[in-house]
């Protein structure tokens, strides 16, 4: 009897068709196939959902208003409950609408503070809003009418971020009396559906056809947002590749805490999982990895650009989980002290 290669011939795509849609610019359908049956509902679902939740964007995350009378004496709104004088709106109307705004700045932006002066009469949109590096895609939003004693400043806090981030964080983080935290749901992506259909390759007809559509606010283009999701994936993915490769293969124990040791050091800073606003100002730092800011004194953390109390306290906790601290200089100590928290170790080690 022939002995038969059931490997042979394992199927995948050669190339993705992109359909575009003139009437819906914020709308691509992609096609794929053949993919071997199954596998089609895998990658989409995996797409569908890296899709919704990780892909960066940019979103109000606090506001401040201060009123002027007419003898242009300040007042600071205090809380969301009060009212704006020759203001038609309540502030929690004018907090939804900034929701809704669609924001765009360069790549390399983490996020930025805005100061709006306003004098009634007459109607504020997102137009406002637009500087040299922030772009507001839906400019003719309402935010609040004026009447015509209305004088006031807003000052709008825009920041790089993904998915959905509730008040009660981004409040942790305000130093500022009289600053509103807001919910903010940073993802450009606001729907993703997937479909498998049957498809014909030679004399079988049960492969996979993958048929993905990404509808986005505008602000990211689908193609864009599907290549950043696959990248997302395949970094995820990437681990369980080079697995043989990331295990330590010496036996000899000092060797293994040392070298235990240099990864840990050379760990993101993404890895402490802190909040946008402290990342943000690692970033601005040059703070990439973990190394990189336990050699930082307390001092020189806090003279960091937008960096407060509250921001070093959280990383001062967020070390000692891996018991670590700022200002380090002796890393011998760790040989026996490093104790990474259960989670992260896997991670490091896998």
């Amino acid at each position: 009897m022939a002995r038969k290669n059931l490997l042979k011939g394992f199927k995948k795509p050669k190339g993705i068709t992109f359909e575009h849609s003139a009437v819906e610019p914020n709308y691509g359908k992609f096609i794929a196939y053949p993919f071997e049956r199954g596998f089609g509902t895998t990658i989409g679902n995996t797409l569908r959902r890296v899709l919704l939740s990780s892909i960066q964007g940019y979103a109000v995350t606090a506001i401040k208003f201060t009123s002027f009378n007419e003898d242009g004496v300040p007042h600071l709104i205090s809380s969301e409950y009060e009212q704006l004088p020759g203001v038609r709106e309540d502030i929690s109307d004018i907090i939804a609408a900034l929701k809704k705004l669609q924001i765009q700045m360069p790549e390399d932006a983490e996020g930025t503070n805005l100061l709006i002066e306003c004098k009634g009469p007459g109607v504020v949109t997102g137009a406002a809003l637009e500087r040299d590096q922030v772009e507001i895609i839906n400019k003719d939003l309402v935010l609040f009418t004026m009447m015509d004693d209305a004088n006031l400043e807003m000052e709008v806090q825009i920041d790089l971020g993904r998915g959905y981030v509730p008040s009660e964080i981004n409040e942790k983080y305000i130093e500022e009396i009289g600053t509103i935290p807001l919910d903010a749901t940073f993802s450009p992506v606001t729907r993703v559906k997937y479909s498998i259909e049957p498809t014909r390759v030679g004399y079988r007809s049960d492969y996979d056809k993958l048929i993905i559509e990404v509808y986005t606010d505008g602000t990211i283009v689908p193609q864009n947002a599907l290549a950043e999701a696959a990248k997302i994936a395949k970094d995820y993915f990437q681990i369980f590749i080079n697995f043989d490769e990331s295990l330590i293969s010496s036996n000899d124990e000092v060797d293994e805490e040392e070298e235990r040791i240099r990864k840990i050091l050379n760990t993101s800073v993404e890895e402490l999982e802190l909040t946008v606003r402290s990342s943000n100002c690692l970033k601005n730092a040059n703070i990439r990895t973990i190394g990189d800011l336990t050699k930082k004194s307390e001092d020189e953390i806090a003279k960091t650009r937008n960096f407060g109390k509250k921001s070093l306290q959280e990383i001062k906790e967020k070390l000692k989980e891996w018991n670590l601290s700022l200002g380090m200089t002796d890393y011998s100590i760790l040989k026996t002290a490093i104790k990474v928290p259960e989670h992260k170790e896997e991670e490091n080690e896998a």
